[in-house]
């Protein structure tokens, strides 16, 4: 296990949870080892937070979209959220959902009723360190995926094989390890279930007649649970997922080896997700220096970090609704069912500079497009909780090394410290004296622009 120190841990919340605060990494430290911590809160299961609204239980009805209702509750349930990761605390449940969501993606424009995506968002969030074999089962019947991949109108004289193929492509074993023929036989097992408003239910005669079918090597009867434990039954399924779970948490380009480590581990505590994280995160391969800084922050980690890093107490959620799709991350509005792919597609040259954008309204209060947003950084305040705010040279440092993944050069570094000290000379600089808010919002805003600021 890697040593314990304020680096190793600030990697662990880099990748763990939406950014941190100073305050964050500094209650992190007070636990005596990784173990610790993990036990003590970054995987503990938490209560099911209060649903956004009462519209959660509204039963869908088409009323609701020519009245502009679902727009307004979509956004309502992105807020919520976002204020969820904001107010994560050190426990990465809210990490995990975002990963489930990219994992079993569903597109809001084809499901079109936030009370199904959210009665999946609170399935997530259930089972964010439990068992993925009963996750996948119960997604199997979830009305918001029956809806987005076609479930709900097959028959099993007339399978529609959409779920089927993601099931096995997608969610569980991946490209190679199937056939086209298994494709059509589970699309039949998984045939029968109709949505009915709030809820999924089995429709006998709709499902399949036949006495058995031949999936994945096994003839059978299958139904929906049996036909799972089937595919969880092959070695690919175990290490499809651990595969994943490793370029989201350590590094873009999977070691094989490790993989294998996971998947073993996985196996071995019947598909619980607690125990192979708790595996994956006091390993040495986690810690790995060349993986340290490597991963490129998606735009939720990007606006919702920095929105914690900055110390805001109530960040201006409806600036990150509307960035989110200027970044192209809008939650609930995935590309395809593939999900977003992340890491280098996250930055073009439009993407980035908005990213600096961005940043940049949390110091100044006003968005590239001149809006006010509330809930702004008080530069100097902020400044002074720093052990070293009035050395400047020092202050640099410890910004830099709070904000930044990656180290930065000497040079930049120089630029930092000569862009705070605003033409003063390093020993007259001080919070205390006339005109420094604005060196430290261009000293903040610099820092926040950098290409090391995109990175985790």
């Amino acid at each position: 296990m890697a040593v314990w120190n304020a680096t190793h841990v600030s990697h662990l919340l880099g990748r763990t949870l939406f950014g941190y605060s100073k305050n964050n990494l500094t209650l992190a430290q007070g636990y005596g080892t990784f173990v610790d911590l993990l036990d003590a809160t970054l995987l503990k299961d938490n209560p099911a937070p209060a649903p956004p609204n009462t519209w959660v239980n509204t039963v869908p009805a088409a009323s609701q979209t020519t009245s502009g209702e679902t727009g307004t509750w979509y956004r309502e349930f992105n807020y919520w959220w976002f204020n969820l990761m904001h107010k994560e605390g050190l426990n990465m449940r809210e990490k995990m959902v975002l990963f489930f969501h990219n994992h079993f993606a569903n597109e809001r424009d084809k499901v079109t009723y936030p009370q199904n995506m959210y009665a999946q968002n609170a399935l997530f969030r259930k089972y964010a360190f439990g068992n993925f074999k009963q996750l996948v089962k119960e997604i199997s019947i979830d009305p918001s995926m029956l809806i987005y991949l076609d479930g709900n109108n097959s028959r099993g004289s007339a399978p529609n094989e959409n779920y089927a193929r993601e099931l096995l492509e997608l969610f569980t074993m991946g490209i190679g390890n199937y056939t086209e023929t298994d494709v059509k036989q589970a699309a039949k097992v998984l045939s029968g279930w109709q949505v009915s408003g709030l809820k999924a239910n089995f429709v006998a005669t709709r499902w399949y007649t036949e006495a058995s079918v031949t999936v994945l090597g096994k003839t059978a009867k299958f139904d929906v649970n049996t036909l799972i434990d089937h595919i969880f039954e092959q070695k690919a399924t175990a290490e499809f997922i651990c595969r994943k779970l490793y370029k989201e948490f350590v590094y873009y380009k999977p070691n094989e080896a490790f993989v294998l480590q996971m998947a073993a581990v996985l196996r071995s505590a019947n598909y619980e997700i607690k125990p192979l994280l708790k595996f994956l995160f006091t390993s040495d391969e986690f810690f790995t220096p060349a993986y340290l800084g490597s991963k490129i922050k998606n735009p939720t980690e990007l606006m919702v970090g920095a929105s914690k890093l900055l110390e805001l107490t109530a960040p201006d959620y409806i600036n990150l609704y509307d960035m989110s799709k200027v970044l192209q991350m809008q939650l609930f509005q995935p590309p395809d069912v593939a999900g977003w792919p992340g890491q280098r597609e996250w930055i073009s040259s439009t993407t980035y500079s908005y990213r600096g954008g961005f940043t940049d309204s949390l110091i100044t209060g006003k968005r590239y497009n001149g809006v006010a947003v509330t809930g702004k950084l008080v530069p100097v305040p902020f400044a002074q909780t720093f052990s070293n705010s009035e050395k400047a040279v020092e202050f640099v440092d410890d910004v830099c090394a709070l904000f930044l993944a990656f180290p930065v050069s000497a040079k930049k570094k120089a630029f930092l410290l000569e862009t705070l000290l605003a033409g003063t000379i390093v020993k007259n600089y001080s919070t205390y004296t006339a005109g420094v808010s604005a060196n430290l919002q261009q000293f903040f805003k610099a820092v926040m622009r950098l290409p090391e600021f995109q990175l985790c």
